[in-house]
């Protein structure tokens, strides 16, 4: 069992060094489907700002419930911080394990 990390020397024989990891695809490529869905979604938040009949404090809802706009402007700014937050940790799940020695 080793402990610390593990380093091939520049003289090592070609079998025993793992190839390059290479994605096919360009980083503009991998990129462009989250983008154009924050783009997407910008779009339609700015849509709905401009064709709201009322304010949202403004409401019956919220009149009836004074504590659910402070909810919803609470899960509106910390929801998609969250949800990135996991999509990048289950990216990195996928990816755990490249390169690593099996000894």
């Amino acid at each position: 069992m080793r402990l610390g990390p593990i380093s091939h020397p520049r003289g090592a024989p070609a079998g025993r060094c793992p190839p390059p990891l290479t994605d096919p695809k360009p980083e503009w490529q991998r990129l462009l489907p989250p983008w154009l869905t924050a783009l997407a979604v910008s779009a339609l938040l700015v849509w709905a700002g401009r064709h709201w009949p009322t304010p949202l404090l403004e409401q019956p809802w919220a009149l009836a419930h004074p504590q659910w706009p402070a909810r919803l402007a609470l899960g509106l700014v910390l929801l998609p911080p969250l949800l990135m937050a996991l999509a990048l940790l289950a990216g990195m799940g996928r990816h755990h394990g490249r390169g690593e020695s099996s000894d």
